[in-house]
């Protein structure tokens, strides 16, 4: 098996911290919010206010759930359509009221069922990257597990994006691109390396700003303070940044990306 797949197999385990634990973890005072108060509310993305150390905050995350009744209640972690737009409307409030956004991505795409296709998945992600782009507050999003798609690309337009030691970030999942081009989903771990999909390769091209090394992650209480710590020494370099240069930061990082 590639190095590349391995861990691929390790960002999908079932033993790995979900968005519930970053949140119980490195927030406090945190109140969930639901509803895109258009269609219903979608429990793939757990979001609301909390504080970190004390500052106002607003964190959002795709949750798969650990055991199968909370996958199941979780959609696998594949996001409709009001799951997205709820998101959006939460990250408006937090920029309404200057709170610094968090975004926390594990999801192997958006859901891809018919309903979600007749309810706007493809406008829904879309909405998400233009707003984002400019949303007037800081935004940091973290792969946690399996960075999948549009489906987590509609919560990581960022001023920082960071990914776990053992996680991916993909345009496609390794089984969708063996069956594409070999068509043969059994060839997923030459696609694997073929995509360079791991968190070492995403940091050589550019595509995200830090590696957090899982080292500790069995050891929970230490492996999320040093998470908020992260958190808190960015957030506070980045709200002393002008809207205006904050924003034109956040859009040049996106077009130096492939240059």
């Amino acid at each position: 098996m590639s190095i590349a797949y391995e861990k691929v197999q390790i960002a999908r385990g079932n033993k790995r911290p979900t968005s519930a634990d970053y949140i119980s973890h490195i927030f406090t005072d945190f109140i969930e919010l639901h509803g895109d108060r258009r269609f219903a509310d979608d429990t793939a993305i757990v979001g609301g206010i909390a504080r970190l150390s004390g500052m106002p905050v607003t964190v959002i995350g795709i949750e798969k759930g650990r055991n199968t009744k909370e996958r199941m209640q979780h959609a696998f972690g594949a996001p409709n359509p009001e799951g997205y737009r709820k998101a959006l409307r939460l990250m408006k409030q937090a920029e309404k009221f200057k709170r610094p956004v968090i975004c926390l991505v594990d999801t192997s795409g958006a859901y891809c069922g018919i309903g979600a296709e007749e309810r706007g998945q493809g406008l829904a992600i879309a909405e998400n990257l233009m707003e984002m782009m400019t949303l007037k507050t800081p935004v940091i999003s973290i792969v946690i597990g399996e960075g999948g798609s549009g489906g987590a690309l509609a919560l990581a337009v960022a001023d920082e994006v960071w990914m776990l030691e053992n996680s991916i970030y993909s345009v496609i999942s390794p089984e969708g691109c063996a069956s594409i081009l070999w068509k043969d989903s059994a060839k997923a771990p030459a696609a694997a390396d073929c995509l360079k999909l791991t968190a070492q390769d995403s940091l050589e091209n550019h595509l995200i700003e830090r590696i957090i090394p899982e080292d500790d992650i069995e050891n929970g209480d230490f492996f999320f303070l040093e998470i908020k710590k992260m958190l808190e020494e960015k957030f506070e370099e980045l709200k002393k940044i002008p809207v205006d240069e904050l924003l034109e930061n956040r859009y040049q990082r996106f077009r130096r990306i492939g240059a």
